[in-house]
């Protein structure tokens, strides 16, 4: 269950990047996905910590929220694809299967 939690979290703090990017777009309901979606990453972040090791879900928790919003920005904001950033995208994928993995 700290797993799945671990997941929601990162996927929640995704959501939370995502409205920081809307909020800069001046669509101002996204304060209020901003705050929701960090508030129920850190809950679910919490959750997770009281079985997972830190060092661990930390590191789980930052690469689902940099791979995720890295590819929310590519696919829905057109930046960059260029094989450089996807290749690093690549290697921060592959630590966090490992974190998982190993423990």
């Amino acid at each position: 269950m700290a797993w799945i939690a671990l997941l929601s979290a990162g996927l929640c703090e995704v959501a939370g990047v995502l409205n920081i990017k809307r909020l800069t777009l001046k669509k101002w309901d996204a304060v209020l996905y901003l705050i929701i979606g960090f508030l129920l990453s850190f809950a679910m972040l919490t959750y997770a910590l009281k079985t997972i090791p830190m060092g661990t879900a930390y590191g789980v928790w930052t690469g689902i929220g940099t791979i995720g919003s890295a590819c929310i920005g590519m696919f829905l904001y057109d930046e960059p694809k260029e094989w450089k950033r996807l290749f690093f995208i690549g290697m921060i994928l592959s630590a966090t299967i490992g974190l998982k993995l190993i423990s």
